[in-house]
C-alpha cells in the first residue's frame, strides 16, 4: 500500500513540476469563469431580497435612518416584546436615531442575556442572498452567532452581483479584518435523522433590512418571486 501511494504522489509531483508558471496561468485563464446563478429579477434590490427569502430569512426595507430604526423596533416588538438590542461599536449603528423608535441598544459583544443583535453588513451578494460581515470590535462574531435573532442592515449601495464580485471585493480591502463571515440564512442543520432543526449552531431567525434608495416595489416583487404572495 505504501509503495502504491508513493508512486501516486510521485506522479502528481511530476505532473505539477512539468509545467511552467506561465503555462499554468495561461491554462487557468483559458478556463474562464463559470456562469453565475440566474437572478430571480433584473432589479438587484428585488433579486437580493428574493434570495434572502429563499434562504429562509425575513425582510423589510427602509429608505431613511428614522425608517431603519422603526423597522428594527417593529421586528423587536413583534418577536420579543422588547426595546433592548445588542449592537457592535459600528459608527453607522451609533449614528442611527435609536431613541426616535424607543430603542435601547447596548453597544458591545452579545452576552447570554441578549436575545437579539443588530449588525451592519459590509457588503451583500445578490446572487445568493448572502451578507458579508467583517468581524471585529465594530461587528463582534458573538453578535452574528450567539443570539436567537440576528438583524442585519444592508445598504443597497453595498450590493455585489455575484460571489466572484464578492471575492474580488474582499481581495481589494485596504485593511485585513479579524475575520470574514459570509452568512446565507438562519442557522439550520439536518445532521440528525435528516430532520431540519433551526438554531443549532447560530441564530434561529435572520432578518434583513435593506436601506437606502430602494425601488418602491422591490419588497413586494421579492415576495412574489419567492412565492410568498
Amino acid at each position: 500500500m505504501n509503495d502504491a501511494r508513493t508512486e501516486i504522489y510521485a506522479r502528481i509531483r511530476g505532473t505539477a513540476t512539468g509545467a511552467s508558471r506561465q503555462d499554468i496561468d495561461s491554462a487557468l485563464h483559458g478556463l474562464g469563469s463559470g456562469p453565475s446563478a440566474p437572478l430571480p429579477s433584473i432589479e438587484p434590490c428585488a433579486a437580493f431580497l428574493a434570495n434572502v427569502l429563499l434562504q429562509g430569512g425575513s425582510i423589510s426595507t427602509a429608505r431613511s435612518r428614522k425608517a431603519t430604526v422603526q423597522a428594527v423596533a417593529k421586528y423587536l416588538f413583534e418577536r420579543h416584546r422588547t426595546h433592548k438590542i445588542a449592537a457592535g461599536h459600528d459608527q453607522r449603528l451609533a449614528a442611527l436615531p435609536w431613541r426616535d423608535a424607543g430603542l435601547l441598544p447596548r453597544f458591545g459583544a452579545a452576552g447570554s442575556n441578549d436575545a437579539v443583535s443588530v449588525s451592519f453588513a459590509a457588503a451583500a451578494v445578490v446572487e445568493t442572498g448572502s451578507v458579508i460581515l467583517l468581524t471585529g470590535k465594530a461587528s463582534p462574531a458573538a453578535n452574528h452567532l450567539l443570539v436567537e435573532d440576528h438583524i442585519v442592515l444592508v445598504d443597497c449601495e453595498a450590493l455585489l452581483s455575484t460571489l466572484d464580485d464578492a471575492t474580488e471585493w474582499v481581495g481589494n480591502l485596504r485593511h485585513r479584518p479579524r475575520g470574514i463571515q459570509l452568512i446565507s440564512g438562519p442557522s439550520s442543520t439536518a445532521d440528525i435523522g435528516m430532520t431540519l432543526v433551526s438554531g443549532a449552531h447560530g441564530p434561529k431567525r435572520w432578518h434583513i433590512i435593506l436601506t437606502g434608495e430602494i425601488p418602491a416595489e422591490a419588497e413586494e416583487e421579492a415576495r412574489e418571486l419567492a412565492g410568498l404572495t
